[in-house]
């Protein structure tokens, strides 16, 4: 079934996320569609609601995002780029007021502790919300005075908020990596720096995983990340997911990839996509 052109790209969460901002940075020319879940991104996809999906796969402080990696083999969607956004945190109060106005905080878990250093220079207590993007809306709807908001800046442009500090994280490396997908598979160089991305089960024989990785090691491959997860919740059932440098078309990465079907039950080649130029600037959280 052809699918009509939206000229839209779907993420989770509300307009002025994080998300929203990655796909603002990567797609400027896109209208972005807010999504409740992961799922609802993958099934506006799937509907023709939408043309790509901007989904987080791992943070430089927290890890990997949870989900991500069972929901991505399911989706039948394809990894056309990369993207990695820097998560910058604004303070914002309502039009008028000025930082030391400000008594109260609202924001997401995971931010809190990134500003501790801040919000304790200037006596602000902070409570958790659901989502930062979120409760800027309710600060706006609200209009609680003393109360501020601690989001991304893009968020108080949406609700009408004014932003009283910029970058007010302590440290200034919190970095979140982005893929962009989409439902038609990319496999064209388009990049003298490709990454290839996939997961595999390996076959129920003795040193299967060291076997499989064996290939990769011998024939030059650099693999940049290998993470496991179980499937299903089965104890015994055990997927991994791998980014490696290369282009399938490579001699080096077809060989190790030869090697690697001898040894799994199940690979699954999620995208081959160029690497992100700001990836070499990227440091561990």
């Amino acid at each position: 079934m052809d699918i009509a052109p939206t000229n839209r790209i779907a993420f989770q969460g509300e307009l002025g996320a994080y998300s929203h901002a990655a796909c603002e940075q990567a797609r400027p020319g896109m209208e972005p569609l807010p999504c409740r879940t992961f799922e609802d991104v993958i099934e506006a996809m799937r509907n023709g609601r939408a043309d790509l999906a901007m989904l987080p796969v791992e943070n430089s402080t927290y890890g990997r995002v949870a989900d991500i990696h069972h929901l991505l083999p399911e989706s039948g969607l394809h990894i056309l780029d990369e993207a990695f956004v820097r998560v910058r945190i604004a303070l914002m109060g309502l039009p008028g007021s000025r930082i030391e106005d400000i008594r109260h905080v609202r924001a997401h878990l995971v931010l809190i502790p990134q500003a501790r250093g801040f919000l304790t220079r200037h006596g602000i207590t902070a409570e958790a919300a659901a989502d930062s993007a979120g409760a800027a809306a309710d600060l706006a709807r609200t209009r609680i005075p003393g109360e501020g908001v601690m989001a991304s800046e893009i968020a108080a442009g949406i609700h009408g908020l004014e932003v009283l500090a910029r970058d007010i994280e302590d440290h200034h490396h919190n970095t979140t990596r982005f893929l962009i997908m989409g439902r038609q598979a990319d496999m064209t160089r388009r990049s003298d720096r490709m990454l290839t991305t996939f997961v595999f089960r390996v076959r129920n024989i003795p040193a299967a995983l060291y076997k499989a990785m064996g290939g990769f090691a011998t024939n030059g491959v650099n693999m940049t990340k290998l993470e496991s997860y179980m499937v299903d919740g089965n104890f015994t059932a055990t997927q991994f997911y791998a980014d490696i440098e290369g282009h399938p078309d490579d001699q080096n990465v077809r060989l190790a990839l030869e090697e690697l079907e001898w040894f799994t039950s199940y690979l699954n080649i999620l995208g081959t996509y160029p690497a992100d130029p700001s990836r070499l600037n990227q440091r561990a959280g």
